[in-house]
This record gives structure tokens, C-alpha cells and sequence, in this order.
């Protein structure tokens, strides 16, 4: 590698971390090959559920070329949003990655200063930059990028801090030093596919979408079946159980994002002004925020779903 380059691949992730970002790895583009017949198998399988998008673009996944011409880099970061301050226990629950305001426009301004800094600072590049927006296999780059590894539960775990993280990506024409990707080290660890309440995680690194919390309480459209609504618990958007059970969670850190952190009315809000809430109050409550992807309807299925199970076991 010429020192040149070397040089530049430093300031890159020095710029990273000023902005933020809680690590950056750098990944040469290629195609999946062996990689892709994971992803194949669980689209056929149907596990998406109904998130039609991931059934789409298999071959600009599994190719980046295909889908940002000319890419020579994936540069991959994570920004941490794990919170300093945590609903109730006692409370109904909200996914951590909902307390603040909505990541892909946090995660996309960050995305584009360091983009901008790369092509200001250090040399011109023509690229894109992605946050959950398109056909990107955000985890798979990250490991390949030496992030962390993906875990049994499918999220990505970045040693000495866990899985509370938003991952991002510029696919770029320029190359850079790489990283080595990351080897697994979950061992024969498997705390978060016994703690599946609804056993969504099938065997190590397969998540069967139609039957996983996340997806039932926020993608889904629809009422959720009686079956399933028994396994909402407190859960009115998302599930972190997978996460609050792996061990290497235990390093997790309050993010310094001002962005992400909750609000204090958000977390002041009790079971019944939960049962009471008005469209105008939620409206007001999530402007900005990712808990607006689920609609003021989907929450209150999800509600209603609660309370149902509740009455259920009076």
C-alpha cells in the first residue's frame, strides 16, 4: 500500500470519530459469491414476511457494483444510540432505537459531512452514501469491514460495546488501506435464541421475520393473529430481548448523540395516557421520530393487542 494512501485512510477515520461515529472500517467491494446463498435460501423461504422490499434487487445486494457503478470502497461506520435513560420497567416497552429522533436523517447528515470531508480534503470521489435505504447488506459489510461480527440473532456486535448501533455506508470509486474482516465469537453461546418469545430465531442466524416482534409490531399492516398477539407482553414497538440478553451487551455506553436522546415527556408517559392517546398527542410526542414508520394505527393495534392479552389473564 503507498503511504499516500495510508495517510488518507487515517484521516478518514480520524474525521469518522470528530463526527461522532463510534467506528469505522474500510472494505474492498466485491461480489458476495458463497456469501449470497444465505440470503437466497431465506428469500425463497419467505422469511421476509411482508417486507416485499427485501425480496427485490437480490442481485444489487449481493453485487455493489450493480447498484453504485464503479464502487471500489465500502466504507462502513456505526453510531452508537444506546440511551443514558430507559423506560420503566414497569412501563410499556419502545425498541431503544425509538427514543430519539428518526436515524436516517441523523445517520444520513453524518454520512455526507464525511463523505463531503473524503472528497474536499482528500481526494475527488464519486459515490453514494446509504443508511437503511436500499439494497446494502449493512452488516455484512460492516464484518467485512472489521466492525464486529454477526451475531446468532443476526445484529452485529462490535467487540468491547455491543449491538446498540446504527450502521452506515459510502460506496465509493476510490481505494483506501482495508480492514480484516471479523471471525465470530459468540462461541456456543445461544442466551438470545432461548429468550425469543416467539422463537423467531430458528437455529444460529436465522430470523424468520413474519414471526419476530419487531417486524409484527412495526412493519406488519394488518391486525397481528390471536396466536401471536399473546407474545407482545409489554412490547408496543419492536423487541430489544435478543440484545438485553447477549452478553456482550454488558459494554454498552450511553450514546453522546444529543439527537437520540428521549425526551422527557416520552419517558414520563404511563400505561393509561399510552391506552388514552389521541392521534393529536402522538403526533406531537414522535414528531421526527422512526416510531412513525409503525402510524398512529399501528400503535394502537399494538395497544389494543396488549390489553386484550392483559384482560386475557385477569
Amino acid at each position: 500500500m503507498s503511504n499516500k494512501r495510508t495517510e488518507q485512510t487515517v484521516l478518514l477515520k480520524k474525521k469518522a470519530k470528530e463526527l461522532g461515529f463510534s467506528a469505522c472500517g474500510i472494505a474492498a467491494a466485491h461480489p458476495l459469491g458463497a456469501a449470497s446463498i444465505h440470503l437466497e435460501k431465506w428469500v425463497e423461504k419467505g422469511y421476509y414476511a411482508g417486507m416485499e422490499y427485501m425480496s427485490r434487487n437480490t442481485e444489487k445486494r449481493l453485487d455493489p457494483s450493480l447498484l453504485v457503478e464503479d464502487t471500489k470502497s465500502i466504507i462502513s461506520v456505526a453510531l452508537n444510540y444506546y440511551p443514558a435513560q430507559v423506560l420503566a420497567e414497569e412501563q410499556l416497552q419502545f425498541s431503544y432505537y425509538s427514543y430519539g429522533k428518526d436515524y436516517h436523517v441523523v445517520m444520513k447528515q453524518k454520512l455526507q459531512a464525511l463523505f463531503d470531508y473524503i472528497h474536499e480534503e482528500l481526494l475527488p470521489i464519486k459515490g453514494r452514501v446509504f443508511c437503511d435505504t436500499a439494497p446494502v447488506l449493512e452488516r455484512y459489510w460492516a464484518q467485512q469491514a472489521g466492525l464486529g461480527w454477526i451475531g446468532k440473532n443476526t445484529q452485529l456486535i462490535i467487540p468491547g460495546a455491543g449491538s446498540y448501533f446504527f450502521l452506515g455506508e459510502l460506496f465509493i470509486d476510490a481505494a483506501f488501506d482495508y480492514d480484516e474482516p471479523m471471525q465470530e465469537r459468540c462461541g456456543t453461546c445461544q442466551r438470545c435464541i432461548d429468550a425469543c418469545p416467539t422463537n423467531a430465531l430458528e437455529k444460529p442466524h436465522l430470523l424468520n421475520a413474519a414471526t419476530c416482534l419487531s417486524y409484527l409490531t412495526i412493519e406488519h399492516r394488518g391486525e397481528i393473529a390471536p396466536e401471536q398477539q399473546k407474545t407482545i407482553r409489554e412490547s408496543i414497538y419492536g423487541c430489544d430481548i435478543c440484545l438485553q440478553k447477549c452478553p456482550w451487551n454488558r459494554f454498552s455506553t450511553p450514546s453522546k448523540v444529543e439527537e437520540f436522546t428521549a425526551s422527557e415527556a416520552f419517558l414520563a408517559m404511563q400505561k393509561e395516557d399510552w391506552e388514552k392517546l389521541t392521534r393529536e398527542e402522538y403526533q406531537v410526542l414522535f414528531k421526527g421520530s422512526a416510531v412513525k414508520r409503525a402510524k398512529y394505527e399501528g400503535l394502537q393495534r399494538n395497544i389494543k393487542a396488549l390489553l386484550s392479552n392483559r384482560k386475557k389473564e385477569e
